[in-house]
């Protein structure tokens, strides 16, 4: 269906595809492995339209093609699913998947195009709300919007780019089932994901990307986990639980029944309570959706608590501005790491000292001052190992592996009392997931306490002391981090009472 030859791309500093071969046969899915950075993305943009490459062939059903725009690729029937949100966020979930649609009129029935993507939602398992404004929902129900967008085309050839990120479980296993009809009609998928599990269970073929290249190019029933974490990274990785026991501290957040309200106006949190000590990680269990953005949000001041108490190191904080919370030693990790975490057009240096610039260290009377600034970037690259051309590339030109990276090291630096961290490894490669777990265990040493608000049961198994979960704005249960306790937990996230 598909025959990408000896693609080569370059962008400023950085190689970022190396004569890369890559074919997709119709009823295939063909699995696309590699760290981030490894070029993965940059391969399928190349195929979906968005650049252009500098050598190399493309062919669609065996005729070369000159794949100018994503118009072209969709009229060569060719879809993609990116990894960050590409929505418009001020009208509706249906709006949004019926747009640029052959079957869209000028003069269209709103009901009737609401009817259709319900319908067509509930067929592939991905259930939304089609009237929803998207600006009101999740990251995670965002996704389900993105992938039904593409799904909603009848495209031929799917790329989709870490689509399962942000789905629970089942969701994941009820889109694979969508998928495998798919190809089994005809259609092609090209399937880029760092979930090595996830490519044994759903791949036909798998191609393994590495600084540019293309490693290898396997049957799955050729491989196996280990072998494929290998080809990546070099080494296989950790499979034993990293969690370290340490005696936690005292008490330094205490939530008391706390309210707030989403964004549609509705309640998003209520009679929420728990406590964190020094040293320990709680962690936040949920379906996307069900209150974990509002509750870190509540926690670090951008969100209005409408009812109830925060105390923070024994005084209270629920009234207080996000720069004052920010000053007594809470850092933040949000789930939307470019469109919240850090200024995309702005260099390394500067989203480096983004809470920080007021500081004497970084800027006199009027003006920053360029050399402190460009040293502390300098020196943090290094600790956190961020793979970057230079200090003064945009942030936004990074993979979201190292993106992340700088929000970490942003915030780990300023030695916090309290992280509050939304899906720190969402999306991630297997060698990024790991460095990010050492990052907060060496916090966890360090006395700093925890709030890990993660949708991968998985990672909070390995890292947590403790498991809450959130259903619906309200918290249904604490246990410990147990992994035979993996059914509680799942029904609780289910709505079950703990």
């Amino acid at each position: 269906m598909v025959e990408m030859t000896s693609i080569t791309k370059r962008f400023p500093g950085v190689l970022a595809n190396h004569h890369v071969n890559f074919t997709c046969a119709a009823g295939e899915i063909h699995a696309l492995l590699g760290e981030n950075g490894a070029g993965k993305s940059t391969l399928m943009k190349i195929l979906a339209g968005l650049y252009r490459p500098d050598n190399g062939e493309i062919r669609v059903h065996g005729e070369p093609v000159d794949i100018s725009s994503p118009r072209e690729a969709l009229r060569l029937g060719i879809g993609m699913v990116h990894q960050e949100l590409r929505l418009v966020k001020s009208i509706t979930v249906a709006e949004n998947i019926v747009m640029g649609s052959k079957d869209l009129d000028f003069f269209y029935s709103r009901s009737e195009q609401e009817s259709r993507v319900r319908k067509f939602s509930l067929t592939i398992g991905l259930e939304v709300d089609p009237r929803t404004p998207v600006w009101q929902l999740s990251v995670g129900e965002q996704q389900r919007v993105e992938i039904l967008k593409t799904l909603y085309r009848g495209v031929r050839m799917l790329v989709l780019d870490e689509p399962t990120a942000l789905l629970t479980p089942q969701e994941t296993g009820r889109l694979f089932e969508y998928l495998r009809r798919i190809v089994s009609i005809g259609r092609g998928i090209a399937f880029v994901t760092h979930k090595l599990e996830e490519v044994m269970d759903v791949a036909d073929r798998i191609t393994v990307l590495r600084q540019g290249e293309a490693i290898a190019t396997l049957k799955k029933q050729e491989t196996n986990v280990q072998d494929l974490a290998r080809l990546m990274i070099g080494r296989i990785p950790e499979s034993e639980s990293s969690r370290i026991e340490a005696p936690a501290g005292n008490v330094i957040l205490e939530v008391k029944n706390i309210g707030a309200m989403g964004d549609g106006k509705r309640a998003a949190l209520n009679g929420v309570s728990f406590s964190l000590s020094k040293g320990e990680i709680l962690g936040v269990a949920g379906v996307a959706g069900n209150g974990q953005r509002e509750l870190a949000e509540a926690l670090v001041g951008l969100r209005t608590v409408s009812e109830g108490d925060i105390f923070f190191d024994g005084d209270p904080i629920t009234r207080l501005s996000p720069l004052q919370i920010l000053s007594r030693g809470i850092g933040y990790i949000p789930e939307d790491r470019l469109g919240v975490g850090v200024v995309p057009v702005l260099p390394l240096s500067e989203n480096f000292i983004l809470k920080d610039y007021r500081s004497r260290a970084f800027s006199g009377r009027f003006f920053l001052k360029p050399k402190w600034v460009e040293q502390n970037a300098m020196e943090l690259i290094e600790a956190y190992n961020i793979k970057t051309p230079d200090i003064h590339t945009p942030v936004g030109m990074l993979s979201g592996g190292n993106i992340q990276k700088v929000i970490l090291a942003r915030e780990i630096s300023r030695n916090p009392k309290l992280l509050v961290a939304m899906n720190p490894t969402r999306g991630l490669d297997v060698g990024a997931t790991e460095a990010i777990h050492h990052m907060f265990l060496d916090q966890k040493r360090a006395g700093t306490a925890i709030l890990l608000i993660s949708e991968d049961l998985d990672e909070l198994f390995k890292l947590s002391d403790r498991i809450t979960v959130i259903y619906k704005g309200t918290i249904r249960g604490l246990v410990k981090a147990d992994r035979s306790l993996v059914n509680e937990i799942g029904l609780l996230m289910g709505g079950a009472s703990g």
